[in-house]
């Protein structure tokens, strides 16, 4: 069989990555027994940014390689582009936790295994078969297992990476499962073959559901997100950052094309499940992130309740409305999530460690900038205007709708949505309330944030200010979908 080599000319945003991740690797190796690795961080950063650049710029052209296996589009290639650009996020404001005395051994390791892992999420993202998307996917999980393991001086990092890892195992089994039962059926695992193949029976049910249930442990839908919270806490707080949103941005954006266009004769059959999973996600995290006192965990039931709102666009019934919601709501929330994060980190890092939510009491007084960067992160998770996450919002609540006209189930989860966002904002407010009005006899002294976090914040912030006004990005997240 003759192979075109000259087709991997065509996998650009790949190709980057893995560049970078040589490059990575030569230096890491160079740097090796040396005390100071200041240059380490801009170069990666460097690199991850001209990966972004470089994937917007690759063409718009769709087009299938080695036989069907991977696809690539316009559309998973602006996702590509957002992934990168919130990897870019992660690593630069992971310079002063690398820059500690615990973490400096381990920083090559972590640039590699955070590239690595995005490149598993792009190979996912492309994939044109159930068997390359499980390979991506897998090229995706160990090396997050992996990061969060990365503490290895803390017990309880060691006790959330065998969490992670046992659970994502059993996901991985549970989905492999659910594809034994659709070959089974379709006799086939490219999708182009698999769609045309496949009728609704009992095995085809079966495997949805399996395949479905695998892949909501890596979104962390409800019920499959027991593993959140103990991993988030557990964690180091840049790697919790990682794993809430570009993980989640990344499953959920597969999921979505696969029930959209590979599930596409289960319609009705899909459409019920992710109703089911998209209340029970939303409901059930926010009632759980009241009772949390570790911001690390009301986090992690936060990420919860923030997936079941991304996979809201995906009950729509236009496609492109769908990927292009889904897809800038990932970017808002990217923005978003990663502010916070970064001033979780900061503070972590000026206060013993310390990630429960009364060392923020009367954090205003004594840092107010930082706290009022933080009030505008979460006023944008929790979807008040004018921040960008009102208008990420409202677009999956249109989506959610959109082409459901005599459907009254669509409006149904869209009111309950609406609902829970009022109930987020509660538990949102509950941190506000401790940095403003609560008063502490051991408050947070002043303290200088290093560069890193300030021009994390920056970014964040005009994200969070900009996104939601300056129309011409969501609409070329809209031309890249059509």
């Amino acid at each position: 069989m003759n192979i075109n080599y000259f087709q991997f000319l065509n996998m650009a945003p790949e190709a980057m990555l893995v560049g970078a991740l040589i490059i990575t690797f030569i230096a890491d190796f160079i740097a090796h027994g040396k005390e100071e690795k200041s240059w380490m961080n801009p170069l990666v950063c460097v690199m991850l940014l001209a990966c972004t650049v470089g994937t917007l710029f690759v063409g718009n052209n769709t087009q299938e390689l080695f036989g069907g296996a991977y696809i690539a589009t316009p559309a998973n290639t602006m996702m590509k582009a957002i992934l990168c650009a919130g990897t870019f996020i992660v690593v630069l404001q992971s310079r002063k936790w690398l820059s500690g005395e615990d973490a400096r051994l381990i920083e090559g390791e972590f640039y590699m295994l955070t590239i690595s892992t995005l490149l598993g999420m792009y190979i996912m993202m492309s994939s044109g078969s159930f068997l390359m998307f499980f390979l991506g996917l897998e090229t995706a999980s160990v090396p997050l297992a992996c990061m969060v393991a990365l503490d290895k001086y803390k017990k309880d990092s060691a006790e959330a990476a065998a969490k992670f890892i046992l659970t994502a195992t059993f996901s991985s089994g549970v989905m492999l499962y659910g594809l034994s039962f659709l070959y089974g059926a379709t006799g086939t695992l490219y999708f182009s073959d698999f769609t045309s193949n496949l009728t609704v029976n009992a095995m085809t049910i079966c495997g949805l559901v399996f395949f479905v249930s695998g892949l909501g442990f890596k979104i962390s839908l409800v019920p499959f997100h027991f593993w959140t919270a103990d991993t988030y806490q557990g964690a180091p707080t840049t790697v919790t950052g990682y794993l809430s949103v570009i993980s989640k941005g990344a499953a959920a954006f597969t999921l979505a094309f696969l029930l959209h266009k590979v599930f596409s004769p289960m319609v009705q059959e899909w459409s019920y499940l992710m109703d089911i999973l998209i209340v029970l996600s939303i409901t059930v995290a926010n009632l759980m992130a009241i009772r949390q006192t570790d911001l690390k965990r009301f986090m992690a039931f936060s990420s919860i309740s923030q997936a079941g709102y991304i996979m809201l666009a995906v009950i729509g019934a236009n496609y492109a409305a769908t990927m292009s919601s889904l897809m800038y709501y990932v970017l808002v929330y990217i923005v978003a999530n990663m502010s916070v994060f970064a001033i979780i980190s900061v503070v972590e890092q000026n206060n013993g460690g310390r990630t429960d939510m009364r060392a923020y009491d009367g954090f205003y007084g004594t840092n107010p900038k930082l706290s009022f960067l933080m009030t505008l992160a979460l006023f944008s998770l929790g979807g008040i205007p004018p921040f960008a996450g009102m208008f990420s919002k409202f677009f999956v609540f249109l989506s959610s709708v959109n082409g459901q006209n005599g459907n009254w189930l669509p409006y149904t989860i869209m009111f309950i949505a609406l609902v829970n966002t009022v109930v987020s904002l509660y538990y949102y407010l509950l941190i506000v309330k401790a940095m403003y009005i609560n008063k502490s006899e051991s408050a947070l002294p002043t303290f200088q944030s290093d560069c890193n976090t300030r021009l994390t914040l920056a970014i964040c912030t005009a994200g969070i200010l900009l996104l939601g006004v300056v129309s011409c990005i969501y609409e070329a997240i809209q031309a890249a979908c059509i």
